[in-house]
């Protein structure tokens, strides 16, 4: 424990996946998904994905939700199996380039192929939230509990700056794209495609460093992995009441992350439909969030040492809201230093209530269950939500508006601070069994 190689090596692996949240996610899957899904659409602008009619603008949100409702069903059992075998490096790696290739595969889509471009997002991200199951797991093994917030915050920052880089080199091969004898699609695919490279070449790090470990519980007789991990789901979920302050975190933190990330994962398709912003300008503010957040996120971890670590998150939180509210009410088409401004102040807290989250659920989770548990916290980690999108979508296609779709999602920050209130860290703490640190 508190190997520093090995703790650098679990760095590099927010620096590999990242440009998947980045690139893929965040700046040019949904304007250019949507794009292909319009071309596909009929003149009163629907698509019809298994007979299912759909607007075209709201296929790529309805995608992010599917693609977690999917996580909900697979990586609780995944976490479980982890916990019962000494697979849990293995697993990462294949899950980390099963997203990685998709990725890849999403250099071929072009004209009116929406479904495919659906489908491996679908894949992509599934496989992106399993990864960072086994990942996340690693944190209570390498890090000790008055080192975690630290660390935490380190690989999230990193995570940044590793995916900010890849934005960067897009962004120029974007808007060079001429210069270099391209289309803006072919300079997006490219973009998809290096977002899987990027991932799959630095994903080697960690598996070459971090330590494969036994587990802390063995499989009993008679069982298989598969049956023992829907067992384990199934009693991870009847002792989850058990550990209640842990249970009003998780809900909480359910709650609050899903508007979070459905901010990220949508905020350039806002930019580009209702702002009417070039793809130019939403990936310079995303960039700018990128290298922002990482000094976010390293600010954060300190200020949890002076103020603890709930109120800091708690903090983020009202700021959040406040971006909501400023979206909706007071940003004007057009105005792109006032989305620059919005990016800048989303980059402060946006490192800072991830990593202090991840780090602040650690410490509430029994010891030898890291895995079980962190694949119930993965069902709303970073670029997976399934409410938030499904909200979004919905209030776009029965409105017609952007600006309420939007507005719409401060129900998840209000109702994450409410239950966050009631959350008693150290009783929490001591439920799973842990010493409680002196900074919480």
């Amino acid at each position: 424990m508190n190997d520093k190689r090995e703790i650098r090596a679990w760095y590099f692996y927010d620096w590999a996946n990242s440009a998947f949240s980045t690139t893929v996610v965040t700046v040019f899957l949904g304007p250019y998904l949507t794009s292909i899904t319009r071309a596909a659409a009929d003149a009163n602008g629907f698509v019809y994905p298994l007979g299912i009619q759909v607007g075209a603008g709201s296929f790529f949100p309805y995608m992010v939700s599917l693609s977690v409702l999917l996580q909900v069903v697979f990586l609780p059992i995944l976490g479980a199996i982890a916990d019962y075998s000494h697979l849990k490096k293995q697993m990462l790696t294949l899950f980390a380039y099963i997203g990685a290739i998709a990725t890849m595969c999403m250099y071929f889509l072009q004209g009116s192929n929406y479904l495919l471009g659906g489908l491996l997002f679908l894949i992509g991200n599934l496989s992106f939230g399993a990864s960072i199951v086994f990942y996340n797991a690693y944190l209570p093994e390498i890090a000790s509990a008055d080192r975690r917030d630290n660390v935490s915050a380190m690989g999230f920052a990193t995570g940044y700056l590793g995916g900010g880089l890849l934005l960067a080199l897009n962004l120029v091969l974007f808007s060079k794209a001429a210069d270099f004898g391209l289309d803006t699609a072919m300079a997006v695919r490219i973009s998809l495609l290096s977002a899987g490279a990027w991932w799959a070449l630095f994903t080697l790090i960690p598996i070459r460093m971090l330590k494969a470990r036994e587990p802390r519980r063995r499989l009993p007789a008679g069982e298989r992995y598969t049956t023992a991990g829907f067992k384990q789901l199934r009693a991870t979920l009847t002792r989850l009441p058990s550990y209640p302050q842990t249970m009003l975190f998780l809900i909480a933190y359910l709650l609050y992350n899903d508007g979070i990330q459905t901010v990220i994962a949508l905020s350039s398709q806002f930019g580009q439909e209702e702002l009417k912003l070039s793809i130019d300008t939403l990936t310079a503010v995303i960039l700018m969030v990128q290298f922002i957040a990482f000094f976010g996120a390293a600010i954060f971890g300190r200020i949890s040492r002076y103020v603890g670590t709930k109120r800091a998150i708690f903090g983020s939180l009202v700021i959040w809201t406040g971006v909501v509210i400023y979206t909706y009410g007071v940003l004007k088409a057009e105005d792109a230093a006032g989305f620059f401004a919005i990016g800048a102040v989303i980059a402060v807290v946006l490192g800072g209530s991830q990593a202090l989250s991840r780090s602040l659920f650690s410490h509430m989770i029994p010891s030898g269950q890291e895995a079980e548990y962190f694949s119930l916290y993965e069902v709303s980690e970073r670029g997976t939500s399934w409410l938030g999108p499904l909200l979004f979508g919905l209030s776009l296609q029965f409105t017609g508006s952007y600006r309420i779709a939007i507005l719409s999602l401060i129900v998840f920050f209000v109702a994450g601070m409410l239950l966050l209130t009631r959350v008693n860290v150290a009783q929490a703490i001591r439920e799973a069994g842990n010493e409680v640190p002196a900074h919480l």
